[in-house]
């Protein structure tokens, strides 16, 4: 099986790559495939002649599309839909990545066929994603996550870590999802593309827990002690809105065999690969 992964320098391209160990893989850094570059994505696809195409890339960044809505659009949605009609050319199967917040954290957790009424500009992108990767290509994936952490960047628990070294820290309460390793993710997805069972799924390591519940059991794995203050997101000057909970149910995906154990699990493996889980913690870990 050959497979293209746009974004191939991000976290979860990162961990794809890994994955995908086996199978004649392409991996395209954000920089050599600009997905909003129709023609260019057309030629480059083209050529590879991939039998999958797992789209990674996207602007991710809350704040700055909640400031530029039209590049939210234009990367997130345009870009969907150029790498979907590219796709379609060649033949190939896609995988699109999208995410928990194209819902609005009313009515969790959701399943794959909830409605979708995005709170912000980014959700609203995904969103479009969505809709342009279903126009244009019946053989595809919508792979809806959350939170994602793992290899190739600093992430949540790295932040928490860090803030931490300098004093307490202030958590949001108010912001309920699952946290979800790229580790587990990319593995899960290795899987899906398998079945050739297309439609909508949610992958996310299982559970749930607010932002500062996650950053609690980060320092407890990690042996740090550093109080944390509830807040709420109002507490904050943001230029968006978070869901209050959106928590996405594994519904589809695990009719097929495909599930991803619990949250807490895949962090205390992730604090360990990275050399920061406490040896007192460890035999404690759930």
């Amino acid at each position: 099986m050959r497979i293209l992964i746009t974004g191939g320098n991000g976290q979860l391209g990162i961990a794809l790559v890994d994955a995908l160990a086996g199978r004649e893989v392409t991996a395209f850094t954000h920089d050599a495939l600009d997905v909003t570059e129709a023609a260019h994505v057309r030629e480059v696809i083209l050529e590879e002649c991939p039998d999958v195409v797992v789209h990674c890339a996207a602007w991710t960044d809350t704040a700055g599309c909640e400031r530029d809505p039209e590049r939210a659009m234009r990367e997130n949605a345009e870009g969907a839909r150029n790498v979907a009609e590219a796709a379609r050319a060649a033949g190939a199967a896609m995988v699109f990545v999208s995410t928990n917040e194209v819902f609005d954290g009313t009515t969790a957790p959701y399943a794959e066929d909830a409605k979708r009424t995005p709170l912000n500009a980014y959700g609203r992108s995904k969103a479009a994603g969505e809709d342009a990767v279903r126009e244009t290509l019946s053989e595809h994936y919508i792979v809806r996550t959350s939170w994602l952490y793992g290899p190739g960047r600093v992430s949540f628990p790295e932040k928490t870590l860090e803030a931490a070294g300098k004093g307490s820290l202030r958590l949001v309460t108010d912001e309920i999802a699952s946290p979800t390793w790229t580790v587990d993710l990319a593995a899960a997805i290795s899987r899906l593309i398998e079945t050739k069972e297309y439609g909508a799924y949610h992958l996310v390591n299982s559970g749930s827990c607010s932002r500062k519940e996650w950053a609690e059991e980060v320092l407890r794995l990690a042996g740090v002690d550093v109080p944390a203050e509830a807040v709420t997101q109002a507490d904050f000057d943001l230029p968006y809105v978070k869901p209050v909970n959106s928590t996405l149910a594994n519904n589809r995906a695990a009719v097929l065999g495909i599930t991803l154990r619990d949250w807490r699990e895949a962090l205390r493996d992730h604090l360990q690969a990275t050399g920061r889980l406490a040896e007192q913690a460890g035999s404690e870990a759930r």
